[in-house]
């Protein structure tokens, strides 16, 4: 691992690695934020996963969470997207290849080699900060925006017992039935839809929910409100009496203005959950 930048920020350090991923097959860079506590001794983890055409850095300067983790004495992990790098498969198109990994295990050539987003976040990711950085692994939480939200939400569901809470700004609530999942899913994961549920919050709360709170913000004016299905969501939600919020905020869109406006909220929600 590699030290690209570390800066003083909010009395923690807002460091920038890179490191040789055995997941993706390429170098891989994430930020991780650490507060004033970690100094002595191991803190909380909150993982912060981005949205389409995102890198690790996007979230890292624009939505405004590092103050409020210091405040809360939580570490913010905010990992790429996607693999990246030459020999990397990638598409013409905004929302496949490069910076659209959606959080899978690729099958299908040209993606497989290297799109594994799902073993290096939920696996490899982890490995190395507990390894290297002063977090307390035992307490983690896990949030995201657009694609992040989807990644975030089905990892909390699919790794039960690893998250104490989750949450979710604008997620992709239901990609197997949307036209962000379904281009992406028979890319990366192939035709049989059957390969396809363990990555849907929509069916997979349906089926077995998850073990923890849940809070999801959604902006009423979200440009892409028809694409995230957040209805589904709901419906699944009340159905399994998930313990949730869905907070429709009246005028929002789907910009990081709009997720910057509610970081606080997620963050004490978070805290309540790790430090509970």
């Amino acid at each position: 691992m590699e030290t690209v930048s570390e800066n003083k920020c909010f009395g923690g350090v807002q460091g920038v690695y890179t490191h040789a991923s055995k997941a993706t097959g390429c170098d891989m860079t994430f930020g991780l934020f650490l507060p004033e506590e970690a100094r002595d001794g191991p803190v909380p983890v909150l993982w912060y996963l981005s949205g389409l055409t995102c890198t690790h850095e996007n979230a890292m300067v624009k939505a405004g969470a590092q103050g409020w983790a210091a405040e809360q004495g939580i570490a913010l992990v905010f990992p790429d997207t996607s693999p990246r790098g030459e020999g990397v498969a990638d598409d013409d198109a905004y929302d496949l290849g490069q910076g659209a990994g959606f959080y899978v295990n690729a099958t299908q050539a040209p993606w497989a080699p290297h799109f594994n987003m799902w073993d290096y976040v939920a696996e490899e990711l982890p490995a190395l900060l507990g390894g290297k950085f002063p977090l307390d692994m035992e307490r983690q939480a896990i949030t995201g925006h657009s694609m992040g939200g989807h990644g975030a939400l089905t990892l909390a569901m699919g790794l039960p017992g690893r998250f104490r809470s989750a949450s979710a700004f604008s997620p992709i609530c239901h990609p197997t039935s949307s036209d962000w999942g379904r281009k992406q899913m028979s890319a990366y994961l192939g035709e049989d839809e059957g390969l396809w549920r363990r990555h849907d919050a929509t069916l997979m709360m349906r089926e077995a929910g998850f073990d923890g709170p849940l809070l999801i913000d959604i902006g009423t004016d979200d440009q892409f409100y028809d694409l995230l299905k957040p209805e589904a969501l709901a419906d699944a939600m009340a159905l399994r009496r998930q313990t949730s919020q869905m907070r429709l905020q009246p005028g929002y869109d789907h910009s990081y203005f709009f997720v910057s406006s509610f970081m606080e909220d997620h963050v004490a929600f978070h805290a309540e959950a790790l430090y509970g």
